[in-house]
């Protein structure tokens, strides 16, 4: 689902070749629920909105 904030191909084509060098390989047990792309996007769209925080 894309956000309001969401990376176009033009961004994702600067990203992609870099996140090889920041995030290390490790051996993973089953696929991913979420692609890196979408996990990035996530990421800008709490930087852009911040975060509600509920009292517990």
């Amino acid at each position: 689902m894309p956000y309001s904030r969401s990376l176009t191909d033009e961004e994702w084509m600067i990203f992609k070749p870099l996140l090889p060098q920041i995030l290390p390989s490790k051996k993973q047990m089953k696929p991913p629920n979420s692609t890196k792309r979408e996990i990035l996007d996530g990421i800008f769209y709490q930087l852009k909105n911040g975060c509600n925080v509920n009292n517990i």
